[in-house]
């Protein structure tokens, strides 16, 4: 009797109860992400944003609820993008990212009626999320599944497939443990109340008329409720159910067990010394480097430290001392003052310092580099910032974009480096993505493939006050020390700076907004993981997947449709 009523609540109001399950599944989808440890909402989420907008209604119920879903999804992820810029970048990108969840409903009603439906629509989720982070301006990848899984059981995965693999993985317990539901509620449930005829007719076999399939319907809808139900408890809706359950349990099962394989995070090759510097900010925002020489000398401050504290044996002595995303915006190149900072810096702690640095080029742009200087000797190889940040670093559009917003002008002229990504110092091969680059799965692949031992990730969130953005960069950095199976650095401004093993544990972390230092004795390596060889291939394989699944939908949701069009009576024209 309550489950009667339920279906017939839910069949009198579809609209709101679909609106309402669409907003929980986006808000869950955001639960899942740091600084809160609930990664398991991640597929929970999945699971009630498919039962959400599968079904066999319109292609655009199925977008509207998904971009329902992405809206309740991103504007409590990304409010960090408008602290200050006010309100309108924020909705504004929470609303284009919203567009993708939206296509992926699209994409998940058309795909719900294929065989092995759980998987054509997990796949569709992982082609969403490419989509998302390649279009427009080079994609924004935020907001990934993986990104949320760094204290989860899905984590080891990525070292097989990188964040793609980890973001189907979720994806896929998602929706099979949304088949599971279907398949439990169709056995438990009278057959009139879930197979309605025009479902029948989408999964019938193309050779059936319509006439037959409204006469199967009608004959199941003529049962009593006694017999309908034992109709549905037939061996192919138990086989339904434990298929189900099977899928819903496959991944995580699969990413604890690969959790032993991890590569031991205390052993490599052989073992350096690696500084993290935090000097901090005088204030936090936009302005934060207005005064530029008093963070230059907040780091070269907390360097100088450091080196007394080696003098005094209180701390090892660093191999590479590494400093955060704009630790100088006044250029070294070009400002003597700065240079000599630097230098006495380097001297006194006696080891190579990553700076990160903007220079100014000779046409007036600017670029976001990283330089390895060692004492008097002075500048060497430098990492200049291959993905830059648009309506930051630079502004895609500037004549046209001013328009909506007086912050417009306020976007930099920074122009994006080439190069391999990988600086050398002290004889290690570092690999370098600085903040933004991190989000990407193409960040670390050039440096991977040029040798890095050792990876790091230099950022300045003080433009983004104190706000969840550095525990979501913080988790995209632990699961890129996983995909490439090395110890990996995090230098930030104002925090958290951390020390993060290949297994993706966190040793060290700073508090934010204070000066700090992080030292460490970290393992180098020069075995790549299975995700490294492999470089972006799952992500191909799978939308390309996704693209085959798409075609042959239609072609059966045409046939269907055709099957089930009346046929003209004899003696009457066909029309």
């Amino acid at each position: 009797m309550v489950r009667e009523r339920l279906s017939a609540a839910l069949d009198r109001y579809p609209v709101l109860w679909r609106s309402v399950s669409a907003i929980l599944a986006g808000l869950l989808l955001f639960g899942s992400f740091p600084p809160r440890p609930w990664w398991f909402l991640a597929p929970l989420g999945i699971t009630v944003l498919t039962l959400t907008v599968r079904g066999s209604g319109r292609l655009r119920g199925g977008f509207g609820y998904g971009l329902l879903a992405g809206l309740a999804f991103f504007v409590p992820l990304l409010p960090w993008t408008g602290i200050y810029v006010g309100p309108l970048p924020w909705l504004a990108l929470s609303t284009v990212c919203a567009v993708y969840i939206g296509l992926f409903g699209l994409m998940a009603r058309l795909l719900g009626r294929m065989p092995g439906w759980p998987l054509w629509v997990a796949l569709a989720w992982a082609t969403a999320e490419w989509a998302r982070s390649s279009f427009p301006f080079g994609g924004f990848p935020w907001g990934r599944l993986a990104f949320g899984q760094a204290d989860g059981w899905f984590l080891s995965l990525a070292s097989l497939g990188g964040a793609p693999l980890v973001s189907f993985a979720v994806a896929l317990t998602g929706t099979g443990a949304a088949a599971l539901v279907s398949a439990v509620w169709s056995t438990r449930q009278p057959r009139h109340f879930t197979t309605g005829s025009d479902d029948v007719r989408l999964e019938s076999n193309n050779a059936a008329s319509a006439e037959g399939v409204s006469a199967r319907s009608s004959d199941i809808a003529s049962h009593s409720p006694d017999q309908t139900s034992k109709i549905a408890d037939t061996p192919s809706a138990r086989t339904a159910v434990i298929t189900a359950a099977a899928t819903s349990v496959l991944m995580p099962v699969a990413g604890l067990l690969l959790s032993s394989a991890l590569p031991d995070p205390d052993r490599g090759d052989r073992t350096i010394t690696v500084a993290a510097i935090q000097g901090s900010v005088p204030r936090l925002g936009l302005d934060f480097n207005a005064q530029r020489r008093a963070v230059l000398d907040n780091h070269v401050r907390r360097t100088k430290e450091l080196a007394r504290a080696v003098e005094a044996g209180q701390a090892k002595k660093p191999d590479v001392v590494i400093w955060p995303e704009n630790s100088s915006d006044i250029d070294p190149l070009r400002n003597a003052d700065a240079a000599t900072l630097i230098t006495e810096a380097s001297e006194q702690i006696g080891a190579p310092i990553l700076v990160g640095a903007v220079l100014v080029n000779g046409d007036r742009t600017t670029t976001n580099s990283v330089i390895v200087w060692n004492g008097v000797a002075g500048p060497g190889e430098r990492h200049d910032k291959k993905i830059i940040q648009p309506f930051g670093e630079y502004l895609p559009m500037r004549s046209f974009f001013r328009l909506f917003s007086e912050y417009a002008d306020r976007a930099g002229y920074f122009v994006p480096g080439h190069g391999d990504g990988v600086v050398h110092a002290a004889g290690i091969d570092i690999g370098v993505a600085t903040c933004y680059e991190v989000a990407f799965d193409r960040a670390f692949e050039d440096a991977m493939r040029a040798g890095a031992q050792l990876l790091t990730v230099p950022t300045n969130n003080a433009t983004f006050g104190d706000s969840e953005m550095t525990y979501q960069q913080l988790a995209m950095s632990r699961i890129r020390a996983v995909e490439h199976g090395r110890a990996l650095v995090v230098a930030a401004t104002s925090g958290v700076s951390a020390i993060i093993a290949a297994d993706g544990s966190v040793r060290q972390e700073t508090p934010q907004f204070v000066p700090a230092a992080l030292v460490a004795d970290l393992p180098l390596r020069t075995s790549n993981t299975l995700a490294t060889r492999v470089g972006p291939a799952p992500e191909v394989v799978f939308v390309v997947l996704t693209a085959a699944a798409l075609v042959t939908a239609v072609v059966r949701r045409r046939r269907a449709h055709t099957a089930a069009a009346p046929r003209p009576g004899i003696g009457q024209p066909v029309s």
